[in-house]
Formats: C-alpha cells, structure tokens, sequence
C-alpha cells in the first residue's frame, strides 16, 4: 500500500533522526512513499545542526519528502535574522542549538537559516493535513493564520479534525508533548511524545488509501537526555 511516514519533534535528536530514517527504509522495502517531518527539528537536544544537515542532505530514492516549519524553527530564524532579541530564543531551548554550532551565532551558516525558514506550513493529501501544532477547523487552509499552524494547544480531549468546505481531513501533528502518547483521536493524531527528553520517537504510518489514522506506529528507543 502507498504509505505516508511522519515524523514528530525532533529538537536536536540526530540519533532519533538516523534510526527513524533507517526504521522507515526497512519498513517501506522499496517501495515509493512520502515523509513528512512535523518541524521543530532544532533547540533543547544536543545536535540541532546535526539534524539540520542530515535533512538538507535529503533521503533515499522513491521518497517523496515535506518537511515542514515549527515554532522553535521559525524562532531560531527570527533571532539569528534580528527581528526578536537573542535571548528570547535562548530561553527557550537556543542554547544548546548555538552550543551545536560553537556557541557563537556567527558560526551559524546562512544556508541553515534560510532552509529553516523556507519550510512549508502544512502538507496535505486526499485524507490528511499536516501540520506542526494544529489548525483552525473552521477556516480554508488559505484564511489559516501561520502562528495557529506553529503553536495551537489542543484541549485533550478535543478531536476535531479540519473541515471547512474543502473536505474534511484528518489532522496529523506534534508540538503539544505526550510522553505516553501518541494520542490518537477521531479527527486528529498527535505524535509528539516529548522525544528529545525521553528518548522515545514515535513514527506515524498513514495508508495513502484509507482515511483517518494511523494504520502503524514504529516506535524508536534511545538513551533518554541527561
């Protein structure tokens, strides 16, 4: 079956990226699929620039690939850029991002902070949008504010999905952590399993074909953050 991969919130976690990529090569034996990474590749965890460059070196053949912007990218772009003072993203988890560049922002290559910022905000299919934190159900995806996109908290218990006169789409996303999740609703799916710190990456398997939810989960273990 045509299938779609996504991975969650990386933030930092290189070693969760290999495994996930090797974990989902296996796993599609071959066949062409598509990726989509959820965002938040960067801050808190230890290799930032580490996952950034395995990104921008692009995948195996027969994947095609989506790669999308979260809130912590989009910070990093606007303090390297000076549009918001440096220790606004250094609080929030910058530091060890800049400490994976050799704590000087100077060392920070343009390239990188123009690739985080030219990533997309969502992703869609005939079945799903996907999306970093979530969406306005109501809303055309054209009419949906960006920082929606990059920052919605979905109460727990709310299962909406997104219907707004275009089809209605089962959301996939991450940015609100669950450490036991994913939580999987009947209009959503939320795979952030706060991964960075606990060292457990959760990889959503979509059939192409089938509405709704995942169809498998792959799940990633390693050494939780110190």
């Amino acid at each position: 079956m045509p299938c779609t991969y996504v991975i969650p919130d990386l933030h930092g976690r290189r070693d969760l990226l290999d495994r996930a990529l090797a974990e989902i090569e296996t796993h599609r034996a071959g066949e062409n699929a598509t990726l989509v990474v959820l965002g938040d590749y960067v801050d808190k965890g230890p290799d930032s620039r580490g996952v950034i460059a395995r990104l921008r070196a692009g995948v195996a053949p027969g994947l095609r690939v989506a790669m999308l912007k979260g809130n912590h990218d989009a910070l990093m772009v606007a303090a390297l850029r000076g549009n918001v003072p440096m220790e606004n993203w250094l609080a929030k988890g910058g530091d060890t991002a800049l400490s994976s560049y050799g704590d000087d922002a100077a060392y920070v290559p343009m390239h990188d902070i123009d690739w985080l910022d030219g990533r997309p905000l969502w992703h869609i299919d005939a079945h799903r949008i996907y999306v970093h934190a979530g969406v306005d159900p109501a809303l055309p995806l054209a009419q949906q504010d960006p920082s929606v996109l990059m920052t919605k908290r979905y109460a727990d218990d709310d299962a909406s999905g997104h219907d707004a006169g275009e089809g209605a789409r089962h959301v996939v996303h991450g940015h609100d952590r669950h450490p036991d999740g994913p939580l999987l609703k009947g209009g959503r799916t939320n795979l952030d399993t706060y991964a960075w710190r606990t060292g457990r990456l959760v990889v959503g398997v979509f059939d192409d074909a089938r509405p709704g939810g995942p169809v498998e989960l792959i799940e990633i273990i390693a050494p939780p953050a110190p």
